[in-house]
């Protein structure tokens, strides 16, 4: 089967034309040699595809069916359907020139019950996405396994208190480890889709969650075993399917990398979307990451203001984004991650040039975020006035309060002697105006 579609007929390669383009085939904002504090766009932004969104969501949901119809479905044979998607997705992400894309192993390839063949289908699309990977230059910035939809995870994977369920989780986690590495993949991510509870009354929380730090340890001792060099990512998100995950969100997770011992291997790759569920912003769980040396990847997306669930519409809230953007710029980009967009169009969204529609639309609102940001901390008024605001630390009994040297009686003492702080404004609305001007 030849390794290359014409499913997009008559949309041609996705080209930067500048802002005073009306072209919707082109972008606007993304231009991926333009140099931007020290690195191209492109080395920035480590754009990604989300082959599972793109390719495998069908437009369903619980009250309708597919919208998105798929012609390689009615291929008979799994491995000929699965190689007949692939040659769609590379077509796509070429033409957007998509430097990476990620996936899950059930999206590469339909599974079976039966773990023998599951690997052996999985290792024939792998040896087929890496004959395109050598022909497009794009590259997998993570794969992980699906141990959240079969009914065997019900109750969890890891944390399953069926030792059963436990380990055909990790003969997926294996395959897709072996996949991975065999594509030369950057990090391979962890995503507890059901790794917690529905009810205390069923649940022995302290036992599974030895089991999930358990399960993680031997994963990563068996890739690194394999030769794998790259991170292990840890994906927050605080519930849904599950009424309470352990991976409630960037703290959380951080605290228990650090219990297990597992911190050196591990970083975060932190969702729009599960931070909102998390009652966070995005800017909160990044900076938790940033300031812990752990933020690794983004899944970018958006939720929706009237609804409470995982939406994960395409980003477009330039605000956001340049908020983001100026932590990630301080935290010095990601630690092998990139920017994966784990969003899916609409249902009603029928059109092949949707989907070229939406990812345009997220890439240009990243690469102009980027540009905000770098102009914002090239300016230095916003840097200045968080500083000063901390000014009172960086000498006398301030520094020494740092530096371990106060006790709280002499904090007691200075307090009396000093007598009550000045008012000093936080001066919200002035930053929020300064990030607006450079939009």
């Amino acid at each position: 089967m030849s390794t290359h579609s014409n499913h997009f007929k008559g949309i041609g390669k996705i080209t930067y034309e500048g802002t005073k383009s009306s072209n919707p085939l082109a972008f606007r904002w993304y231009d991926e040699n333009k140099i931007v504090a020290g690195k191209t766009m492109k080395e920035h932004l480590r754009f990604a595809c989300a082959y599972w969104h793109s390719f495998c969501g069908n437009g369903g949901d619980p009250f309708g069916e597919p919208t998105h119809i798929f012609g390689w479905n009615d291929i008979p044979d799994a491995v000929d359907r699965a190689k007949a998607k692939m040659d769609v997705a590379f077509e796509f992400m070429a033409k957007l020139s998509l430097p990476f894309y990620c996936f899950h192993d059930v999206d590469v390839v339909d599974f079976t019950d039966d773990v023998a063949d599951n690997e052996k289908r999985l290792q024939a699309l792998t040896a087929y996405a890496l004959q395109h990977q050598k022909e497009s230059g794009i590259q997998l910035l993570w794969g992980t396994a699906n141990l959240f939809s079969h009914r065997r995870y019900m109750n969890g994977a890891a944390t399953n208190p069926d030792f059963q369920a436990l380990a055909h989780g990790a003969a997926q986690v294996k395959a897709a480890m072996d996949a991975t590495i065999a594509l030369g993949g950057q990090n391979y991510v962890f995503w507890g889709g059901r790794e917690g509870y529905m009810s205390l009354l069923n649940t022995n929380m302290k036992r599974e969650q030895e089991h999930l730090a358990r399960f993680l340890q031997v994963a990563r001792d068996y890739a690194r075993g394999q030769g794998f060099k790259g991170k292990f990512f840890i994906e927050p998100k605080p519930c849904e399917p599950t009424k309470h995950q352990y991976d409630y969100d960037c703290a959380t997770v951080i605290g228990f990398l650090r219990a297990h011992d597992l911190l050196n291997d591990f970083s975060l790759n932190i969702e729009v979307n599960h931070a909102t569920l998390a009652g966070h912003t995005f800017q909160h769980e990044l900076q938790v990451a940033a300031d812990a040396g752990l933020l690794g990847s983004i899944d970018a997306n958006r939720g929706d203001y009237q609804n409470g669930w995982d939406t994960d519409q395409f980003p477009n809230n330039i605000n956001e984004l340049a908020e983001a953007m100026l932590i990630i710029l301080e935290a010095g980009g990601f630690g092998g991650g990139g920017i994966n967009f784990d969003a899916k169009i609409r249902r009603n969204s029928t059109d092949p040039e949707d989907l070229f529609h939406a990812h345009i639309g997220g890439m240009d609102t990243f690469a102009r975020a980027l540009l905000v940001a770098d102009a914002i901390l090239q300016d230095g008024e916003y840097t200045k006035i968080r500083s000063d605001r901390y000014a009172s630390y960086d000498h006398g009994d301030g520094k020494a309060f740092e530096e371990g040297k106060l006790t709280l009686a002499d904090l007691r003492n200075i307090a009396a002697g000093k007598g009550e702080p000045a008012v000093k404004s936080g001066r919200q609305e002035y930053l929020e105006n300064l990030v607006n001007r450079f939009i």
